[in-house]
């Protein structure tokens, strides 16, 4: 499937990588359809791009890769709305910010996705141990990254 994006241009995306939102995300409501798409080889963080608005994406990463203990208690009725029966057919990714040189995660909204039936689901989590902007890794700047490999 095409897919146009500000970002990269027109791409093709398999259709195996679109993931349906019934009640859309935060602040994007009338947005349902989403292509996870990988920019590069490493697959440590994505790109969320709606189907019907190029303008609208959104990085997302699994919150494992930074906290190991992370686990978003999943009520039954949200189960239910992506009909979800078991477990271990979900995938939770976060939405990542870039606040000057920090990569921040958004834990109080994470994403839980049916990787049966590619439904998905942004939940919005009560507890106030997560933040919307957890810290997640400082980026290092080119030229240091550069010197290092010198």
């Amino acid at each position: 499937m095409k897919v146009e994006t500000t970002r990269f241009g027109q791409i093709e995306v398999d259709e195996n990588r679109l993931i349906k939102f019934s009640s859309g995300l935060l602040g994007f409501p009338d947005d349902h359809d989403y292509a996870l798409v990988q920019t590069n080889n490493e697959g440590n963080f994505f790109w969320l791009q709606s189907i019907d608005q190029p303008e609208v994406a959104f990085v997302v990463c699994d919150p494992l890769l930074f906290l190991p203990d992370y686990q978003v208690p999943v009520k039954p009725e949200d189960l239910v709305k992506i009909d979800l029966k078991n477990m271990d057919d979900v995938q939770v990714l976060i939405i990542v910010n870039k606040i000057g040189r920090t990569l921040t995660g958004n834990l109080q909204g994470p994403l839980v996705i049916n990787v049966g039936n590619r439904h998905g689901r942004q939940l919005v989590l009560s507890e106030k141990k997560y933040s919307t902007r957890h810290p997640l890794m400082e980026l290092v700047p080119a030229e240091k990254q550069i010197s290092k490999t010198a």
